[in-house]
């Protein structure tokens, strides 16, 4: 659908909003602060947004500091994304249960549960979940679409906000990912001190809108809205040398590059977990001790494991140097064979949660030098 103008909604109508998804029977979620970061959690009342926090992201630090201002959205991504709300860091897919006859039964563990409505999703979070949901529920070679991320998929509402304040450690305008989300969600915000500027995505979030009878943006509103996105895009300095950098990669698989980087990288997978659109996982037995029954569960894996390369006795990747070449040259490079595009969308986590600060700008540039 088209989207309708943008709105004004007055900084007190968020609640009306949260309480207008709670009623149509979404379970709502959005940012607050715990134990030292910004964080997904339960969403009932606006107060708990994290009003008057802004945050440092460096390459290998995060922090979160206070200030006067009223704005609940001025800062940068946090250490999750959407991706632990549809993939599941860990979950049961099937149980088998030996019945009295001794034959075994099967059956599916798909989630149930309410609807869930995200407040705070950032565009280089919304160009992550596009990325997948190619992988969950249109693989390649014919795959079947994931039950347990459809499930979750098709219950979403997304509530967005443009990206005002990009932290250092931010790229997604050299991407091509941000800071203005334009597709993806159901409703769009731009905050204002004074309350946000408000525009659909979808039928359901026009439906939504339309409940809270809010007024139209004036046009220096919006005039206004559109330079501070800008604003956000000219203050991030960090960038890739292009954004198809498959041919680069593959050309420079020798590079002293990869040595050096692995010198400082301990393969710990923080890259991994804290990235929107890794999906790699492994899958395992559970079985009781009585032989009464068995769980067959899955659990995000990552590639700088010593066990994500072992096959039939072979560890294919056994030292840091393959391993860390395996993520960059997929990430930026083969991901465009499997999705027609990168696999980074220019968040800046992975730079901001590496315990050692690597930045994967810098190794990019370092390894294909900079180009158009």
């Amino acid at each position: 659908m088209d989207t309708l103008p943008q709105l004004f909604m007055p900084r007190a109508r968020l609640q009306d909003l949260i309480d207008a998804l709670a009623g149509a029977g979404f379970r709502c979620i959005g940012p607050t602060v715990r134990d030292g970061a910004i964080v997904f959690a339960p969403l009932k009342d606006a107060a708990q947004l994290p009003a008057g926090v802004s945050d440092v992201q460096e390459p290998g630090a995060y922090r979160l500091s206070r200030n006067a201002s009223p704005r609940t959205f001025a800062w940068a991504s946090g250490p999750q994304a959407l991706k632990p709300l549809l993939f599941a860091p860990s979950e049961v897919l099937w149980r088998a249960r030996r019945r009295p006859d001794g034959s075994i039964d099967f059956s599916s563990d798909v989630p149930q549960g309410p609807p869930l409505a995200v407040f705070g999703v950032r565009a280089c979070d919304l160009a992550a979940l596009a990325i997948q949901d190619q992988h969950f529920l249109h693989g390649a070679h014919g795959a079947a679409p994931d039950p347990f991320y459809g499930q979750r998929r098709d219950r979403l509402f997304l509530v967005a906000v443009n990206c005002s304040h990009p932290a250092a450690t931010c790229f997604c305008a050299s991407t091509g990912d941000g800071p203005r989300a334009v597709q993806g969600f159901d409703i769009v915000l731009d905050e204002r001190d004074d309350g946000f500027l408000a525009q659909s995505g979808s039928d359901r979030g026009r439906d939504m809108l339309a409940g809270l009878a809010l007024c139209a943006a004036m046009p220096d509103q919006v005039a206004e809205a559109q330079r501070q996105t800008e604003r956000a895009e000219q203050a991030m300095t960090r960038r890739l040398p292009g954004r198809n950098l498959r041919d680069a990669l593959f050309a420079n698989l020798d590079h002293s590059r990869w040595d050096e980087v692995a010198d400082r990288c301990l393969s710990c997978g923080n890259c991994t977990s804290v990235c929107p659109t890794c999906f790699c996982h492994s899958e395992s037995e559970q079985p009781r001790i009585d032989g009464t029954e068995s769980l067959h569960g899955r659990e995000w894996d990552s590639c700088f494991t010593r066990g994500h390369s072992h096959i039939h006795g072979l560890t294919v990747r056994p030292d840091t140097r393959l391993r860390y070449r395996q993520w960059l040259t997929h990430k930026l490079g083969s991901w465009h064979d499997q999705f027609g595009r990168s696999g980074c969308v220019g968040c800046g986590r992975c730079i901001a949660w590496c315990p050692v600060g690597i930045d994967i700008t810098e190794e990019a540039n370092a390894i294909c030098g900079r180009g158009p």
